[in-house]
């Protein structure tokens, strides 16, 4: 007893022997250091023993099982262990509490597409007695314990649903918005106790029932990210763990696993780490954003050796200062706002609410903020009835302001264009026999540069400066600006062998995309800027695509 005692760093007054107690004995195995100490339930807390360990759970599975927090996290990568960790507390709080989980998904066609199987796999492997597996149910000592849904055929009977402590939502990065707003509380406040005019934030509902989502995250766009990642992503990907007073959330990747080795996962995880692009490779094993698509613009790795590139490769920001507005009116899309200095991307911003002029003054005001030298706003469509406005915003602040149609020829039709991607030397189409627009010319000239970065970067070729760009870190959305150029299709080459983009209509139609208006912003950055003449900014010839 002494030498388990030292082992685990506790005093022998501090430690309870639990001899009689029929609650279950709970070790708790690190990666590195094996068994760091075993717990077992006192009335509504969890105590260090001596006891022999009837379970053996991840240690970072230990804040799992003594939460009692609204919402329950778990997110991470294959091999993780998450799954079973969740299937083992859930087991775990029947047979000690009686309590009873609600096990949901966002699709459910049948119990085989359920966690029944994972349950009836664990409670047989941990010699669980007293559990009593039926067709589409679990019982423990004759009361039900466990319940099987589908969450998109059944939003409104969840909505009423009562008795369970725990709602189990495996698979969540696939939960919709309508399934997540049915399922969750609401804050809402309520006066507090003999004093109606104070107010304190309260949750609808019983508070300690726990809604336990596992997940290997999608897109950073999918409903279950915006509200339960992106919010916590910084604290996340320092610490890999975040807690406050509604929620819990502990990443956990194949490392964390004490039994990884034991998988049989470990060759397969090599060779996709050889293989697959490392975006790919981080979303499988990492539980890192799906921010990509086949045949992608961008590709995510590519994206990310830009983050910060200018401070990687020791280069500053020069250069023109030059701002670019997506605009919007009032309706589903957000209105964009994008500005660089030379090569360095400093700010991305989005604006949620207000018309096209409300955007639009808020564009103009950013662009003095940042002391711009140029400005540059969309005018296909709405935009185009700007022009007088942002010549009232801007005017006497020596400002260049264009206007930038994406449906238009491209700029430099006759320049032969050099592709940095997949270049060849014979190659010697001109610009217009290479894309077929403003928009196409772009968001290539866009790509080639983080390309060139990536090279740069990631293999440490020599590229000029200016033929690079760098994302500040300091930007907020990168998130959300990642997801929107890295999973934006491209179009097989048209009918003419030009390289074209879907259009935003066809986006939204053909692959469920949001409108990529802060990307939209970015690529209206890569116009070249017009230069100072005297008081007043005037058009000059821009630098030809490619060169």
């Amino acid at each position: 007893m002494n030498a388990l005692v030292k082992r685990i760093g506790l005093l022998e007054s501090q430690v309870s022997v639990n001899v009689g107690q029929a609650t279950t004995a709970v070790g708790l195995v690190c990666s590195k250091e094996g068994l760091v100490r075993t717990i077992v339930r006192n009335g509504v807390e969890w105590e260090a023993t001596l006891l022999e360990p009837d379970v053996y759970i991840p240690l970072k599975m230990e804040a799992v099982l003594k939460s009692t927090k609204r919402f329950i996290i778990v997110i991470g990568g294959r091999g993780s262990g998450k799954s079973v960790g969740v299937t083992d507390v859930c087991l775990i709080d029947a047979k000690d509490t009686g309590s009873k989980t609600y096990c949901l998904r966002e699709y459910q066609s049948s119990i085989k597409n359920s966690v029944h199987s994972l349950l009836k796999e664990e409670k047989s492997r941990l010699e669980f007695d007293g559990f009593d597996v039926k067709e589409t149910s679990i019982k423990y000592n004759g009361k039900d314990s466990f319940e099987f849904a589908g969450l998109a055929r059944n939003v409104d009977s969840i909505k009423s649903a009562h008795g369970f402590k725990r709602f189990w939502i495996e698979e969540a990065q696939f939960i919709s918005e309508d399934s997540l707003t049915a399922l969750t509380p609401t804050a809402r406040k309520k006066p507090k106790k003999g004093a109606p005019t104070e107010l304190e934030e309260v949750m609808d509902g019983d508070t300690n029932v726990s809604m336990v989502f596992v997940a290997n995250p999608g897109s950073s766009e999918d409903p279950f990210s915006q509200r339960f990642i992106v919010p916590f992503q910084e604290q996340l990907d320092r610490d890999g763990f975040y807690e406050d007073d509604l929620h819990l959330i502990v990443v956990m990747n194949y490392d964390d696993n004490p039994w990884y080795h034991q998988s049989g996962l470990e060759e397969e995880r090599l060779w996709d780490l050889e293989h697959r692009s490392r975006a790919l490779y981080d979303h499988i094993w990492k539980g890192a954003y799906n921010d990509s698509v086949e045949n992608a613009l961008i590709l995510a790795e590519w994206f990310d050796a830009c983050i910060d590139a200018h401070i990687k490769k020791g280069f500053k920001a020069v250069g023109a200062r030059m701002a670019s507005h997506d605009p919007s009116d009032t309706g589903g899309d957000t209105k964009g706002y994008a500005m660089r200095h030379g090569s360095v991307v400093l700010a991305i911003e989005e604006k949620l609410d207000g018309n096209i002029n409300e955007g639009g003054h808020w564009a103009a005001g950013l662009a003095i903020q940042h002391g711009v030298d140029s400005f540059t706003w969309d005018c296909d469509g709405m935009g185009i009835g700007l022009g007088e406005q942002m010549a009232k915003d801007l005017g006497g602040k020596k400002m260049g302001l264009i206007n930038f149609k994406g449906s238009e020829s491209p700029d430099f039709p006759d320049t032969i264009y050099k592709p940095a991607i997949n270049s060849n030397a014979q190659d010697q189409r001109t610009v217009k026999d290479s894309v077929k627009n403003k928009r196409a010319q772009y968001y290539l000239e866009l790509r080639e540069r983080v390309y060139r970065t990536y090279r740069a970067v990631v293999h440490d070729e020599y590229c000029d400066p200016e033929k690079m760009i760098s994302f500040s870190s300091d930007i907020k959305l990168l998130p959300k600006l990642r997801s929107e150029v890295c999973r934006m299709p491209v179009k097989d080459t048209n009918r003419n062998g030009l390289f074209e983009l879907y259009t935003k209509p066809e986006m939204k139609a053909k692959f469920k995309l949001v409108s990529p208006n802060l990307g939209d912003s970015l690529m209206m950055l890569m116009r070249a800027p017009i230069a100072v003449q005297q008081a007043v900014r005037m058009p000059q010839p821009l630098r030809p695509m490619g060169r």
